[in-house]
Formats: structure tokens, C-alpha cells, sequence
């Protein structure tokens, strides 16, 4: 369910500028692990740690990044990202080898952390309580239409017009980033963030209890449904049915059908990301939306261990992703309700380090619990974390202050 509001004019735009600068790296995914060789590799190992380089590379960028925002404005911080996401994706149809890739992924991270970082801020600065959800929502849900455009077409346009066609085009795609940033991002900076940082001390991260679970919650969100489930559902497929899979007179392969589900899920979230939104900000509440969100999860992910037939197991797997979409949507927004109550830089930085520290830990957490332990182990892990999510959740909680 999309709700216009005049007042998220700047979120939309935020959030479609966001999808225009994803394309290339969304592309890449999908791209460089069939032609590794024409990117001038040598291993596929090479592939995985070019995969996970933008994200390593932000956990120490994301407290630098905020520092900067505080003397920038908004679209300041947007046009450096818009601009050194136009560089990168340009690059991926030229550069070649490793090390030079390696370089250019690391700049990439840099221009995600802007990106991120200057939603959240641009969020915390438009929403109120009333329509904070939605906000989230809104831009979560059409920010990843840049990740399914580039995941559907860069495939077909790579295998039929090879790697310079394919970054030129997804290059066009982002140079409109550029002249959406100057037209329609605020200039002004915030004169009120500095002056709620000259008195939000980094203790209040730890201190508030709010705070605090807003930060854990995110962390192992991103952990388990960024990290582990995305990150290993080929696997997940492949183990609990076989490398091939019949469906409806088709055999698909376990990293095809794989695709298509994560794919059904981008397809989604530009309705039910804010339709999730919009019941958090209204009688529900935010609470109590997050913990039955929280209790689904868990149930859900009790349930892709067990030997079931491949179509309920198939719902189960796509409940999954249902939950997904609320819970990185409700999650974002309890850490920008916190924000708005504390100081926005602390929080939302600590909020996105927090889930780029998820993020890059879930697929090596998962692949060793999978392979050291048991084949489903990760999937019991990330059901006990969401169940011990629930129970924080329901305990009392001082309110978020300054000193």
C-alpha cells in the first residue's frame, strides 16, 4: 500500500535517487559470479571478498561519514555519493584484476555510507511521530526497486552485450542521481545538529535502554536476514530439496529459484513496506507491531528445518521474507524514533554501523554453524536470536536522555 503524502516528497525522491546509484552494485551480484573471468580474476574466492569489501569497509567509515554530515548538508553528502556511485558502476565495464576492483568496491562502501546515512538524517528531519513508519516504509520499499532492475536486467544484458554495454547502461541510470540531487534534495544544513550533539555524550548509547535494544535489534536483524538467510538461501534450497528443483512442470536450479524468491521480495516491498509503516505509526503501535513481527519470524524460521512437503516449506520460505520487509522497515524506524528524542548524528550513525556490523557477520557466521555443526543450524540460531528479541522487547524500558 503506497500513501502519497506531500510532506515525503524529499523521502521519495531520497529513495528513488538511492535505487538509481544501487543498479550497478545490484548488477554485480548477479554478473561478476558467471563472468568472473572477463572482470580479470584469477578465483572465484576472488569474487566473495569483492562481494563483501563495501560492506567491511563502512564499519569503520560510518562514525567518519557522520562527523562529516554534521558540517555538510543533506544534498552535499548525497551529490558525493551520487558521483562516486557513477564512477564505480562506470568502472566495472573497463577495470580489470583484483587489486584495482578492490579499490573501486572500497569507494563504492563510501558512497553507500553517504547514501545511508543522508536517508536516515533527511527521515529523522521530515517525519514525525505520526508518519515516521510510513517515511521508513516509503523509502525502504523504493529504494530496493534499484536492486531489482539491476539483479532482472544486468544478467541478460551482460550475457547478450557483455560487461561494457552492461555498465554503460546501468551508468546512464545513475548519472540521473546528479541533476535529482540538485533539484530536489534540501541545501540548508540543520543548525539544530550540532547543537543536540554538543550535548548527547556517546554514553547515551549504552545508557538508554531504548537506545540501546534499537541498536542490538538492528544489528541482529541485518544479521540474520542480510547476512545468513540471503546469504545462504541458495544453500538452504539445495539442502532441503536438491540442486534441482521441479516446480509446476519446471526444473529450476537452487541458486535460480533462489534468485526468484529474493526477487518476489524487492518486487513487494514498494507496497508492503509502507503499508507495514503506516500500521506502526497508527493504533497498533510500533511496539507491539515489532514484537508480532518478531514472534512470526521465529515461528517461521522453525519452520524451514522440517522435513515438509516443498510447497507449504516454499510459504514458509516466502513468510520469511514477509518478514523481512516489516522487520528491516519497523526496525529502521525505532532507531529514528530514538534519534529524534536523542541526538540524530549518534544514533543513526551507531544504528549504521550497527547493521553494516550484521550484515558483514551473517554469512560467515551462518556458513560455519552450517558446516561445523548442523545443516540447518543457522536457521535454529536466527529463530532463538528473534525469539530473545521478543522477550527484550516485552521488559520495561527507561526512556531515551541526554545526560
Amino acid at each position: 500500500m503506497f500513501k502519497y503524502d506531500p510532506q515525503i516528497r524529499p523521502v521519495i525522491v531520497l529513495a528513488l535517487l538511492t535505487a538509481a546509484c544501487l543498479v550497478g552494485d545490484s548488477m554485480l551480484y548477479i554478473v561478476m559470479p558467471t563472468h568472473w573471468r572477463e572482470f580479470g580474476l584469477e578465483s572465484l574466492w576472488e569474487v566473495g571478498i569483492l562481494l563483501s569489501a563495501n560492506r567491511l569497509v563502512r564499519l569503520p567509515l560510518n562514525p567518519l561519514v557522520g562527523w562529516v554530515y554534521q558540517r555538510i548538508s543533506t544534498r552535499q553528502g548525497v551529490l558525493i555519493a551520487a558521483v562516486l556511485a557513477l564512477l564505480t558502476t562506470l568502472s566495472y565495464g573497463f577495470v580489470k584484476g583484483f587489486y584495482p576492483l578492490l579499490l573501486i568496491r572500497c569507494i563504492w562502501g563510501v558512497a553507500w555510507a553517504f547514501l545511508r546515512l543522508g536517508s536516515f538524517f533527511a527521515i529523522a528531519d521530515c517525519a514525525g511521530d505520526t508518519n515516521r513508519g510510513h517515511c521508513m516504509g516509503v523509502f525502504n520499499g523504493l529504494y530496493r526497486l534499484g536492486s531489482l532492475a539491476g539483479m532482472l536486467a544486468g544478467g541478460f544484458i551482460a550475457d547478450l552485450f557483455g560487461l561494457t554495454a552492461t555498465a554503460l547502461f546501468f551508468s546512464a541510470i545513475t548519472l540521473s542521481a546528479i541533476p535529482a540531487a540538485f533539484w530536489h534534495v534540501p541545501a540548508a544544513k540543520n543548525q539544530s545538529t550540532a547543537k543536540t550533539e554538543d550535548s548527547a555524550p556517546i554514553g547515551v548509547l549504552w545508557r538508554d535502554s531504548v537506545i540501546l535494544l534499537a541498536l542490538t535489534t538492528g544489528a541482529v536483524v541485518a544479521m540474520i536476514y542480510q547476512g545468513i538467510f540471503t546469504a545462504t538461501l541458495s544453500y538452504l534450497v539445495e539442502t532441503h530439496n536438491s540442486s534441482t528443483v521441479h516446480l509446476l512442470g519446471f526444473a529450476f536450479g537452487a541458486a535460480s529459484l533462489a534468485g526468484i524468491l529474493q526477487a518476489i521480495r524487492w518486487a513487494w516491498e514498494p507496497w508492503l513496506a509502507p503499508w507495514v509503516g503506516i500500521k506502526s505509526d497508527g493504533r497498533h503501535g510500533r511496539k507491539k507491531t515489532l514484537l508480532l513481527s518478531l514472534l512470526l519470524a521465529t515461528l517461521l524460521f522453525c519452520l524451514l528445518p522440517l522435513d515438509i512437503p516443498l510447497w507449504p516449506w516454499l510459504l514458509a520460505v516466502m513468510g520469511v521474507q514477509v518478514t523481512a520487509t516489516a522487520l528491516t522497515t519497523l526496525t529502521d524506524a525505532v532507531a529514528a524514533d530514538a534519534a529524534t528524542r536523542t541526538s540524530k548524528v549518534l544514533v543513526l550513525t551507531a544504528y549504521s554501523l550497527a547493521i553494516d556490523l550484521g550484515s558483514a557477520i551473517g554469512p560467515i557466521i551462518g556458513y560455519i554453524l552450517n558446516s561445523t555443526i548442523d545443516p540447518y543450524a543457522a536457521y535454529w540460531t536466527a529463530a532463538l536470536c528473534l525469539l530473545l528479541l521478543s522477550l527484550a522487547w516485552l521488559l520495561p524500558k527507561k526512556e531515551p536522555r541526554l545526560s
